[in-house]
């Protein structure tokens, strides 16, 4: 049985020892560039990073208790994930990764609709990363999500 994690200091304490570097490097990464209001914590067994519930009472719509989702990330089996909702919900965003990303890793993208999988993790895009998390900031976000949760 796996220990309950409870803090992202848990989380990376607890992944294997060649990737704790990586993934302290990734938080400070995120936690530097991210706009105001988000806040940090442990979400769906990750490090993640999410609008609180003081900016957003309506948490998110499949799971009210739990504040809206925007960004995470965690070490899987065969990869460091990043999730960035915004790449999925904001096709100007997604244009810009896939064309930025070549010019920061020589590695081919691997990427599902709002996840990047680092294989390498050597060649983790940090500065990348850091631009990414600039683009959106909290009350974009939520006239996105709402925007989007509208339609449906």
């Amino acid at each position: 049985m796996q220990p309950k994690i409870i803090s992202p200091e848990d989380y990376i304490n607890q992944a294997l020892e060649e990737r704790k570097e990586s993934l302290n490097k990734l938080r400070k990464t995120i936690l530097e560039n991210l706009p105001n209001g988000f806040e940090e914590g442990i979400q769906y067994g990750m490090i993640a990073y999410y609008v609180p519930h003081s900016l957003y009472p309506k948490g998110y719509h499949c799971t009210p208790k739990e504040p809206l989702p925007f960004m995470s990330f965690a070490s899987q089996k065969n990869s460091i994930n990043l999730y960035h909702m915004g790449i999925y919900a904001v096709p100007e965003i997604y244009n810009w990764f896939v064309n930025e990303y070549p010019k920061h890793c020589k590695r081919k993208l691997d990427m599902g609709k709002s996840c990047i999988r680092f294989k390498k993790i050597e060649e983790i895009p940090f500065e990348l990363i850091s631009q990414l998390c600039q683009k959106i900031t909290v009350d974009k976000w939520i006239e996105i999500y709402e925007t989007n949760i509208k339609k449906n």
